[in-house]
């Protein structure tokens, strides 16, 4: 009927303290998309499709670290570590929603990076608002599909032995480890399908046309407005990757909490100031 969960700590005043540096970060990243979200909607020079995505990438994270991060400032203030099994269910469902679906807004930006460098004279044509709304439904059907594969992938699976799960909530890899299954193959074709999710394609089309710039100042100049997107989409992909991938264990792993907590709360915190720090139409916007 429940599970589980891992606490940070026995001692209260530690787990008080937890608590509130995860509501800070919590704020904080609640703050952050926030303002990201209503500078793209009231500043007509943010109208164009990169921040179109981005605006619906900051929903996406706040509703990713919502899924969360309130279980977990909850769970440490009322000293409890329990979890129904209903909320387990929901609370994976809402993470693979989420993950999923930012995996879709990632890839429409990277197409958007794609066009833009490759294909500057037929930008505006290609990347029409009739196109960067059917790639956003794109990215939440896919969602949904990851969503239906995971969760089906993991809670058809028979449930043996402990009900510890050795997370701050409840995740596919830490699940798998309390079945009684050692294959689980539907979850390692839904994972590698995300990360070869038109990504690697695109960016390879993006290195190739950017090195055939002759000078490299050139090729700086080109490359720039995508990095920052490379580097939020680099280490999202690559911990998410690395904790669904890993090669299970029934020993709990410090490696294994880190992955899970910095893909599901670190993005969210970290995306809008990575594009704030990098992008001169937000600069200038919040001047």
């Amino acid at each position: 009927m429940e599970f589980l969960l891992l606490r940070f700590t026995e001692n209260q005043m530690l787990l008080r303290l937890h608590a509130v540096f995860l509501f800070l970060i919590y704020l904080l990243a609640i703050v952050e998309n926030l303002i990201i979200m209503f500078l793209t909607i009231l500043d007509q020079h943010l109208h164009t499709p990169m921040y179109f995505f981005l605006r619906h990438l900051s929903f996406l994270d706040m509703c990713l670290i919502s899924a969360t991060v309130p279980k977990s400032i909850l769970n440490a203030i009322t000293f409890t570590d329990s979890i129904s099994f209903l909320g387990c269910v929901l609370q994976l469902f809402l993470v693979v929603l989420m993950s999923g679906s930012e995996i879709g807004i990632l890839t429409a930006m990277s197409y958007d990076c794609y066009i833009a460098i490759c294909h500057p004279l037929h930008y505006e044509a290609v990347m029409s608002k009739e196109v960067c709304v059917q790639l956003v439904l794109v990215s939440w059907l896919s969602g949904g599909v990851f969503r239906i594969l995971y969760s089906a992938g993991t809670f058809s699976l028979k449930f043996c032995g402990s009900t510890k799960i050795h997370q701050l909530f409840c995740d596919v890899p830490a699940l798998l480890k309390l079945t009684c299954s050692v294959e689980h193959a539907t979850i390692n074709v839904s994972v590698a399908i995300g990360v070869c999710y038109g990504f690697v394609v695109s960016y390879v089309h993006i290195f190739s046309t950017v090195l055939n710039i002759p000078t490299r100042q050139k090729q700086g100049k080109a490359f720039s407005p995508c990095l920052p997107h490379l580097i939020l989409v680099t280490t999202f992909l690559l911990t998410g990757t690395i904790a669904y991938l890993k090669p299970t264990s029934h020993e709990p792993s410090l490696l294994d909490l880190f992955m899970s907590m910095f893909y599901s709360v670190v993005p969210p915190t970290l995306n809008p100031v990575i594009y704030c720090l990098r992008s001169k139409d937000i600069k200038l916007a919040l001047a």
